[in-house]
């Protein structure tokens, strides 16, 4: 086996990964007839069309399309009365929006710890962060492998919560056959620049209530009522849309999601098949019950007691040198950001906003595991051949085998 590439040797791999996004003469002549039709706003006709098409795929009546999946989460929790005080069960180990909305809402944001396999919120944790206080809570499909929503819907019922599912990385995946999106009052999208589709930004909430998609409607288009006269505004609302440039790009890119779903399925079983003989790396099994994954992330666990004690970033290192991108997930739970850890909480001075943890001394032990040895690999990784999903195993076995050298770096 040759030298390390980070001590000086040739790497496993010198080609690029595929980039993101993917796109082609589709998706500019669909920008161009957006241009052309001179309706560029929120209310051009593809937006309703890509608000059906997506909702078709994830089999919910009613689609409302809004400016990112920050605020489709923020809409969809006001849907829900979050009011100043409620508490909403989130998990730390996600993007700062799914908690900064609640907080933009003036709940309360009450931590709750993952499951270490699927790095979803854990039922158990779930169920032991419920007080009276308890509106809802909010349901990450971390990676694209979606939650127990068995578990969690019974909670939520026996309860009397209200479940927004976070599904930014997870378009059309499935639970139990039952697409996300379906097991909560409302389920939120992004289409941000890295996501399974994407216009740069974009958002998208899906809701089998007709009055919840009123109510987002309304809260996206400055509170109006939908077929109601231009200069009539019966709610507080303000203007979350998407445009028609958004929507014409969306459209394309919605298309030709089935066929890199199924590809990035293809290409993770292989490379779990390759990866499965290499101590100290510990990749994700997909949960039977799961269908559709599109495999957003590749999550890894390294296991530094078999790569001689070697940590994950100096892994990692050597990982780039052979040319492969390998990157470190989150640095710390949500918990331990200056948001909650100074002084700059409460989010509103009417005093009625009280939090239900400490967060400064808060510890979710699967959450910050997760962060000290967790790895990724972003989804259009998943997107070229086996011999891609090769170089990651060789490079990975590579650094392994000669992990005792990286101690003297």
């Amino acid at each position: 086996m040759t030298e390390l590439a980070v001590l000086g040797g040739k790497p496993v791999r010198s080609t690029p990964y595929l980039s993101w996004p993917v796109f082609d003469g589709e998706e500019e002549a669909a920008l161009i007839a957006a241009l052309r039709s001179g309706s560029w706003g929120g209310y051009n006709s593809k937006v309703k069309e890509f608000e059906s098409a997506f909702a078709a795929m994830h089999g919910v009546k009613h689609a409302v399309s809004c400016s990112n999946g920050t605020v489709a989460l923020e809409v969809a929790l006001r849907a829900a009365g979050v009011e100043c005080g409620d508490e909403v069960i989130v998990p730390p180990f996600t993007f700062v929006a799914s908690a900064t909305a609640i907080l933009l809402c003036h709940g309360c944001p009450v931590f709750a710890d993952i499951d270490p396999v699927t790095l979803n919120l854990s039922p158990a944790a779930v169920e032991a962060a419920i007080t009276p206080r308890t509106k809802a809570m909010v349901v990450v499909h971390f990676g694209g492998h979606p939650a127990d929503m068995t578990a969690l819907t019974a909670i939520a019922k026996k309860h009397g919560i209200a479940i927004i599912e976070d599904c930014a990385h997870a378009h059309g995946a499935k639970w139990d056959g039952v697409p996300v999106g379906n097991f909560g009052v409302a389920g939120t999208f992004s289409f941000q620049a890295f996501k399974l589709i994407t216009a740069g930004e974009g958002g998208m909430v899906l809701t089998n209530s007709e009055e919840w998609a009123d109510k987002v409607w309304a809260n996206c288009n400055q509170g109006r009522r939908r077929n109601a006269a231009w200069y009539e505004h019966f709610t507080l609302g303000t203007n979350y849309r998407l445009t028609a440039f958004q929507a014409a790009i969306l459209d394309v890119q919605l298309k030709r999601l089935p066929q890199q779903t199924k590809l990035r399925i293809e290409n993770y079983e292989y490379l779990r098949t390759r990866m499965k003989d290499i101590p100290g790396v510990i990749m994700q099994a997909v949960n039977p019950k799961v269908q559709d994954h599109p495999h957003y992330l590749v999550t890894l666990r390294h296991v530094a007691a078999e790569f001689e004690g070697v940590e994950r970033d100096a892994v990692l290192r050597a990982l780039k040198a052979e040319g492969i991108p390998a990157v470190a997930t989150y640095p710390h739970p949500l918990y331990k950001n200056p948001l909650f850890t100074t002084d700059q909480l409460p989010p509103c001075k009417c005093g009625g906003w009280k939090a239900g943890q400490d967060y400064k001394s808060l510890h979710l032990a699967e959450s910050e595991r997760a962060c000290k040895d967790g790895i990724w690999l972003e989804q259009s990784v998943l997107l070229g051949s086996r011999q891609d999903m090769d170089d990651i195993a060789e490079a990975f076995a590579k650094v392994r085998k000669q992990a005792s050298k990286l101690k003297s770096l």
